[in-house]
C-alpha cells in the first residue's frame, strides 16, 4: 500500500528532526511533532501532519504513533529510512526509552516552505535540548496540554483549537471551522499519517 502524504509528512519530519537534533527519543520526537502541529495549525488553522495528541502524564503524546513505536519496532513502510533502539532512560531509571536513528535523509519536497520553516526553528531551538527540557514547554500554564489536562483529565485528545490564542493568524470561529474541514477531509480521503 502507497504511503499517504500525511504519512510521508509523518516519516520525513521524524527522519528530519532525528538528524538535525541530538538526544532524539520517542519523548522528543513526540513534542517536535507536537509543536510542528500546532505551530502550523496557529498560523494556518490546519495542521502540519494532522496526529492526535493526548493528554498523557508526561505532556502531549500523538499516541497512534507512539503505539507503533514504542516497543522500538520500526514500522513496515519506515524499516529502510529509520531505526529505533531501546534503552534506559538515564533520568528515568526502569523506564524504557527509544532513540530514533535516520538512516535515510528526509524528503523535503513533501513540506511546504512554512513548514520547512517551522522545522527549521524547532530543530535549532531544540537541538540540544533533551525531552525533560521539552517537557517543561509543554506543559506551560494555558497551552494545549494543560487546558486538556484541567478540563477532560488525563489520557484525553488535545484540541488543536485550544492552541488559538491573541498572537494566533485566525480567530476561534475561523479555527473551529478550518479544523472540522481539515477532520472531514481526512476521513473522506483516507489519509491518516498513522496505521
Amino acid at each position: 500500500m502507497p504511503m499517504t502524504m500525511l504519512r510521508e509528512k509523518l516519516l520525513n519530519a521524524v527522519l528530519y528532526f532525528a538528524k538535525n537534533t541530538k538526544y532524539c527519543n520517542t519523548t522528543k520526537i513526540s513534542k517536535l511533532l507536537y509543536f510542528l502541529d500546532f505551530v502550523h495549525f496557529k498560523e494556518t488553522g490546519y495542521p502540519s501532519i494532522g496526529l492526535k495528541y493526548y493528554s498523557f502524564e508526561r505532556g502531549p503524546v500523538p499516541k497512534d504513533f507512539w503505539l507503533e513505536v514504542r516497543d522500538g519496532n520500526v514500522p513496515e513502510d519506515f524499516k529502510d529510512k529509520l531505526r529505533l533502539m531501546r534503552k534506559t532512560d538515564e533520568f528515568s531509571p526502569g523506564y524504557k526509552e527509544t532513540d530514533f536513528i535516520a538512516i535515510a535523509s528526509p524528503d523535503m519536497d513533501v513540506f511546504t516552505s512554512r513548514e520547512k520553516k517551522i522545522l527549521e526553528n524547532l530543530a535549532f531551538i531544540y537541538k540540544e535540548a533533551r525531552a525533560n527540557t521539552i517537557s517543561e514547554v509543554t506543559h506551560l500554564a494555558n497551552q494545549p496540554w494543560d487546558i486538556t489536562k484541567k478540563k477532560k483529565g488525563l489520557n484525553k485528545t488535545i484540541d488543536y483549537v485550544d492552541s488559538i490564542d491573541s498572537q494566533s493568524s485566525l480567530g476561534l470561529d475561523e479555527a473551529t471551522d478550518s479544523i472540522k474541514d481539515f477532520d472531514e477531509t481526512i476521513r473522506n480521503l483516507h489519509l491518516k499519517p498513522t496505521r
